[in-house]
């Protein structure tokens, strides 16, 4: 096999782990209205944003460990390791029979995802020629919006296909072992760093993987050149947490945790990870909303590739200025679109309502709880939730839970269409800006020495904002309300704005000395 064909293969294998770590994320979005009823759990609670957050509280531990077991085990074994724990979450998920255990299986799949974010990149750039290093590394990136995308688009698929709702968030999430199996499979295929075997000394392994991907003349200097490295790295001294929280590092901390928090506490991953529910809160159909969020992940993947070819181009803080505009107009609309909803149930609406618990074969507590919404006839409400707690009062908490959306979708008069525009716009806002480029700023404003703990630490801080936003956001809108929710998001992409002009360097065509003086004081 020509030596540059079987470089991009192995690549290309490797990067499935950022495919299945995609596909983890957003798969959850689907299942959660499903699962939610068959655990009993009490719509808007925290217990639910949890169910969703508990992957990224993996994620949290996976990526600290990380680097460690790569570097004790090697990167394949751990990038197996990676499989075999998707594989095993995907399945004890699909298959819990209690909230416990399902759980306990999301937050063993976080761990593959935090280790495979990490090690699969950290795998390509070892093992990559420099000419092609730069593009092989993004196929990780490019894999994990791939992942959301056909997450969404297998949820619709399954939303279409099985009428058993408890069936259904089942076979979405199990559907994720095949893929991560598959991904174990070829992963016998893929021979380990040339730079951990030589590390271990493993040198005539080393060689040997070399030279399939470089050639024989060329696996001889990159033989010396990582020889060369690894000796040195030897005499050098650890990076420690009191350099890189000295006052000197004062300008490059601001950066690195004011973007690392601005990136998530926007709420991406809140409408990542509750797209379809957002959605059917708007008035739309389950089948309409399962749609509406395949076209985010449609668009987030359009946007990330548009952003790889700009990043370099226009620059880094031009793209920020465009997404965190983006972010805020967008959400604006958005909340604005929920704070002029009107919730009314009149007589045409109380018999669409009916009629489909009765297709629903609802239970006779569930349809007469729900007939005594007919008190509610003639009345007009402005606020969401002054309606919705009148209608849990009325209908009580078990019915409440089962059947909020259903009610909502016979109740609300909304402009959905500008939701949905408001979305996208947001999803292409954040892909082509915050998204990318946040990790490529982290990768250039620290010290050569300092480089691998810091970005460890902001990623940690990174994820941190994720789980607090993903775990509250259910609690948001059923206490707030979606428009106050989406507000306050867009108040978010305004201060992001405000961060970007004040605080953010343009890196563009600046080599990592020059940002060091420059930034380091």
């Amino acid at each position: 096999m020509n030596k540059k064909i079987y470089t991009i293969f192995i690549s290309l294998i490797v990067a499935l782990g950022g495919f299945l770590l995609g596909f983890d994320s957003a798969v959850i979005s689907g299942a959660t209205p499903f699962y939610r009823e068959t655990f009993g759990m009490d719509s808007g609670s925290m217990l639910i944003g949890f169910s969703v957050s508990s992957l990224i509280l993996g994620a949290i531990v996976g990526n600290i460990i990380a680097g460690k077991l790569a570097d004790r085990f090697g990167r394949r074994r751990i990038l197996m390791t990676t499989a075999m724990l998707f594989t095993i979450s995907a399945i004890t998920s699909a298959l819990a029979v209690d909230i416990v255990t399902f759980l306990v299986a999301r937050i063993v799949g976080g761990f593959g995802v935090g280790m495979a974010i990490l090690v699969a990149p950290m795998y390509i750039a070892e093992i990559a020629p420099r000419h092609l290093r730069g593009t092989l590394v993004t196929f990780n990136q490019l894999n994990i919006v791939l992942g959301i995308s056909i997450a969404y688009f297998s949820n619709y698929y399954f939303q279409q296909t099985i009428a058993d709702p408890d069936f259904k968030w089942r076979i979405m999430l199990g559907v994720e072992a095949v893929p991560a199996f598959l991904y174990l499979v070829f992963l016998f295929l893929v021979p380990r760093s040339p730079r951990w075997l030589m590390q271990k000394g493993q040198q005539e392994e080393a060689k040997g993987v070399l030279a399939r991907i470089h050639g024989h003349a060329q696996a001889i200097i990159e033989f010396n050149e990582i020889d060369k490295s690894l000796k040195e790295d030897v005499n050098k001294e650890k990076a420690r947490w009191s350099e890189v929280f000295s006052t000197r590092m004062k300008t490059v901390l601001i950066i690195g945790f004011g973007i690392a928090f601005f990136q998530q506490i926007t709420g991406i991953n809140a409408i990542f990870y509750y797209a379809p529910m957002i959605f059917e809160m708007a008035g739309g159909g389950k089948d309409a909303a399962f749609l509406q969020a395949a076209i985010l992940g449609v668009t987030n993947v359009v946007m990330t590739v548009l952003a790889m070819f700009l990043i370099d181009k226009l620059g880094r803080k031009p793209l920020l200025y465009i997404g965190a505009t983006g972010i805020f107009i967008s959400l604006a609309i958005v909340g604005l679109s929920f704070q002029q909803a009107k919730y009314t149930i009149d007589e045409n609406s109380m018999s669409a309502l009916m009629q489909e618990i009765q297709t629903m074969e609802a239970s006779a507590t569930h349809s007469e709880n729900i007939q005594s919404l007919t008190v509610l006839q003639g009345k007009a409400f402005n606020s969401e939730t002054e309606y919705f707690s009148i209608v849990k009062q009325q209908v009580g908490q078990d019915t409440y839970n089962s059947f909020k959306e259903i009610i909502l979708k016979h109740s609300i008069t909304i402009n959905g269409s500008w939701v949905l525009v408001g979305l996208i716009m947001f999803v292409a806002s954040f892909a082509i800006s915050l998204g990318p480029v946040m990790w490529t700023l982290l990768s250039e404003i620290f010290p050569n020495k300092l480089r691998g703990l810091a970005i460890s630490i902001m990623g940690f801080w990174n994820s941190i904002v994720s789980f607090s936003v993903a775990t509250v956001f259910p609690a948001q809108l059923e206490f707030m309300g979606s428009g106050n929710t989406y507000l306050i998001y867009s108040f978010f992409g305004l201060l992001t704005l405000v961060f970007v002009w004040k605080f953010i360097p343009e890196t563009k065509g600046k080599s990592l000395e020059e940002l060091e003086s420059k930034l380091i004081k």
